[in-house]
């Protein structure tokens, strides 16, 4: 004959349980019904919720607002004249190139390579490219360089350089 265990007669949490009885050898012990943690383990459960959901909603929010644009920023974008910049690719006549690296550094740096000498906002890729922009800022006999960041279709704006001396 096989030995099988049922389970414990349903008896309400409010009932007291009889003390643990020794049993028979051979008869298997009863265990008593672990209290429930339902309330424990559910108000930790609602806390994780609640900030889990808190940080979706500030992820989506600097998503929209341009929290990634914070980590690609424009090492250029708020120099102005006076500033000056770092060394940029060699261009001449009427070449153009990528300058991905450009950034404002201090003046007395020995990195320092341009000064700047004008910015102009609000210029449309055509109009940078012109350079009519930096006349004003480019004095005669002086070489003047351009540097802009705009993206296609929007404006940006316009650096007018001059070699550091």
């Amino acid at each position: 004959m096989s030995e099988q265990v049922a389970p414990p007669p349903s008896a309400s949490p409010e009932q007291s349980q009889p003390a643990a009885q020794p049993q028979p050898a051979g008869q298997p012990v009863e265990q008593p019904p672990a209290a429930p943690q339902a309330q424990k383990s559910g108000g930790g459960k609602k806390a994780l919720g609640i900030v889990g959901a808190i940080l979706v909603a500030l992820v989506i929010a600097g998503l929209k607002f341009g929290v990634a644009s914070y980590f690609n920023k424009d090492a250029t974008a708020e120099a102005k004249a006076g500033d000056c910049i770092a060394e940029l690719p060699e261009v001449t006549g009427t070449e153009e190139e990528e300058a991905n690296n450009a950034k404002v550094v201090d003046c007395t740096s020995t990195d320092a390579a341009y000064n700047v000498v004008g910015r102009v906002d609000g210029q449309t890729e055509a109009q940078a490219k012109a350079g009519t922009a930096c006349e004003q800022y480019i004095k005669e006999g002086e070489d003047g360089y351009l540097f802009y960041s705009i993206e296609p279709g929007k404006t940006g704006y316009l650096l007018c350089l001059t070699k550091k001396a």
